[in-house]
């Protein structure tokens, strides 16, 4: 009976194979080989350093930048359609109205901070900012770079809405006279200023006393996965119960950098440089109004889970 033979090229033996093929296999497995796994080791402990380090403030302020642009991008764009595609017009495409501007700004605010929620946190307004420094510890030196971002990241996105419009507001406001509501809010009443500041103040105490709710973690979080869309649901809401006042602007960066775009673009009644100036008010009311927010959900109702996380 003829055996068949094989060579071991670690120790040059030869052995049966009846011996056992696994250990044929592993005897003729050559040493010589290059162990991969030293040289790639260096690379997949930094790569999972990265993996553990946190973000720095730098890459925290682009998610910013772009998340707010991509708020914006969306925001007027949907306002955009609504002004200068009437329903009246014969090219008009769908035409919702109010309804479509909340629901596209609700979806905006749910896009921007899916973009950059893992980087940021997803803030995309200073007046969440400010309230996190104060009542969550949010580090104080990043509250005025992380603002800076943001009305930067509104101030771009309202240019490129106004470039791709451009054919538009030619045929609908040449002049740009009437338009610049296309971009950031006005007061229904304007002789009333105090009026547009309450409201502002109240939709943006809704909006922190909401999101707050919805990301705590003594409370009943939707997941990570379902906050951002749960946020946007709230601007809508808001938007649906007081945006008539002064347009519910309920975020500084959003109406400050569009608005400030519409003054260097020369549009006319802007409320910055042209018409009534009544841009500081949403500017300040919505930094009062995220602050009380969190005070009520603090004080009304965050104490009290803490006081007793296991109650149904």
């Amino acid at each position: 009976m003829t055996l068949a033979l094989t060579l071991s090229v670690t120790g040059g033996k030869i052995g049966p194979r009846g011996a056992g093929m696994a250990e044929a296999k592993a005897a003729a497995r050559p040493e010589i080989l290059v162990d991969w796994s030293r040289f790639m080791s260096p690379f997949l402990e930094q790569k999972t350093s990265c993996m553990n380090k946190p973000p720095t403030l730098m890459a925290e302020l682009i998610a910013e930048f772009l998340g707010t642009f991509v708020l914006i991008l969306f925001g007027t764009g949907v306002v955009a359609m609504v002004v200068l595609f009437p329903a009246n017009t014969p090219t008009a495409t769908v035409h919702g109205g109010y309804t479509n501007i909340t629901l596209g700004w609700g979806l905006a605010v749910t896009m921007g901070i899916y973009l950059s929620g893992k980087i940021s946190g997803g803030h995309l307004n200073p007046a969440v900012t400010l309230t996190l420094a104060v009542f969550r510890g949010f580090p104080w030196r990043k509250v005025v770079p992380y603002s800076v971002a943001q009305t930067s990241g509104a101030f771009l996105a309202a240019g490129l809405t106004y470039r791709d419009y451009l054919p538009a507001f030619h045929q609908v406001d040449p002049q740009l006279e009437r338009t610049a509501g296309v971009f950031t809010t006005f007061p229904a009443f304007p002789a009333w200023t105090q009026a547009g500041f309450l409201d502002q103040v109240i939709g943006t105490a809704l909006l922190l006393l909401l999101v707050l709710a919805i990301t705590d973690e003594f409370n009943i979080p939707p997941g990570a996965n379902l906050a951002p869309l749960m946020v946007g649901l709230v601007v809508v809401a808001i938007g649906m119960s007081f945006g008539g006042m002064h347009g519910y602007p309920i975020n500084p960066a959003r109406d400050f950098g569009p608005r400030l775009f519409t003054a260097l673009a020369g549009f006319k009644n802007n409320g910055l440089t042209d018409g009534p100036r009544v841009w500081w008010v949403p500017v300040v009311a919505p930094l009062l109004g995220g602050l009380a927010g969190a005070a009520v959900y603090d004080f009304g109702i965050r104490r009290f889970l803490r006081a007793y996380p296991s109650s149904s």
